[in-house]
């Protein structure tokens, strides 16, 4: 695939290697909301995420507030994964809608949710939670989709189209039709994604090369592991991906993947964090430096 064209516009050669450091799931609850805190203050985190619709959310939009180099997007979430704690839609409360299960929160699968949300109703759920955030505070930097819910043909149109009327970057790869078969769209949906994607950056909107994700299922030590993975990425734009949340009692009671969480934030807290990144050669930015180039006059 020919370099991405967002490089040269950002200054930065086609060779380079350029990472946005992301935590999700801010705001899921408030081991989540206390980590980013932390991970502010040491300063290798770049970007995160707010999931609207969850319990400690306003806490995290709070947090954000208070520092002015928070580099905050909204997680548009309609899928609710977890036995103990759960959330719904902020938009509606009709079962019409499709986006309520029998419990009256968002399914809690990505399948499940892509097979009975009705676009409308997702179209008017993301516009919601984007509003939320911003009657919070949030300056809001980019969007992204909790668990990948929204990577659906029927729904992403909607989310750029949020995204474009926001000013504001959506995350989407460039990939070919391969990476897009690896991630479990069929052939169509294989084609229809890439060609979507082709169009989007014609379009002047800005796309990252490739997905990493730390971990969530093992723990251990995370800095090292990202010292490894930071030394093998290729060139392009790198959307990297980490879910930093404290070790607390309430955490281990909703999440089976909290040594991964844990490990995540444990790694970025770490002071060395700073000095893996610096030494791997990679330039750090965030989800801003996309925004305000999308927002520059042609």
């Amino acid at each position: 695939m020919r370099p991405n064209p967002l490089l040269t516009a950002l200054g930065y050669a086609p060779t380079d290697r350029v990472v946005i450091f992301h935590a999700d799931d801010i705001g899921m609850c408030g081991a989540t909301v206390d980590a980013y805190a932390d991970l502010l203050d040491v300063g290798a985190l770049t970007s995160a995420a707010l999931m609207v619709p969850c319990p400690a959310a306003a806490e995290g939009a709070a947090v954000a507030r208070r520092y002015p180099h928070a580099d905050l997007g909204v997680h548009l979430t309609i899928t609710s994964e977890w036995d103990v704690l759960r959330w719904g839609p902020v938009s509606t409360r009709d079962p019409a809608s499709g986006l309520l299960d029998a419990e009256g929160r968002f399914p809690r699968t990505v399948q499940a949710v892509q097979a009975t949300a009705r676009p409308d109703a997702v179209r008017s759920e993301l516009a919601a939670q984007v509003s939320r955030a911003r009657a919070w505070g949030v300056d809001i930097t980019h969007v992204d989709s909790h668990m990948g819910a929204l990577a659906h043909p029927k729904f992403l149109p909607a989310v750029m189209a949020l995204a474009g009327q926001e000013g504001v970057p959506a995350m989407y790869p460039r990939m070919n039709r391969a990476g897009w078969r690896a991630q479990g769209f069929d052939a169509a949906g294989a084609a229809g994604a890439w060609g979507y994607g082709r169009l989007l950056e014609h379009a002047g909107r800005p796309l990252v090369d490739g997905l990493y994700m730390l971990p969530l299922h093992e723990g251990g030590d995370h800095l090292e592991l990202t010292r490894r993975v930071l030394a093998t990425l290729p060139p392009g734009l790198t959307h990297f991906i980490l879910h930093p949340a404290r070790d607390t009692p309430e955490l281990r009671a909703i999440c089976g993947d909290w040594p991964g969480r844990v490990a995540n934030y444990e790694a970025f807290r770490d002071p060395r964090m700073k000095g893996v990144i610096a030494d791997s050669g990679v330039h750090a930015i965030g989800y801003r430096l996309l925004r305000d180039w999308m927002r520059a006059p042609a």
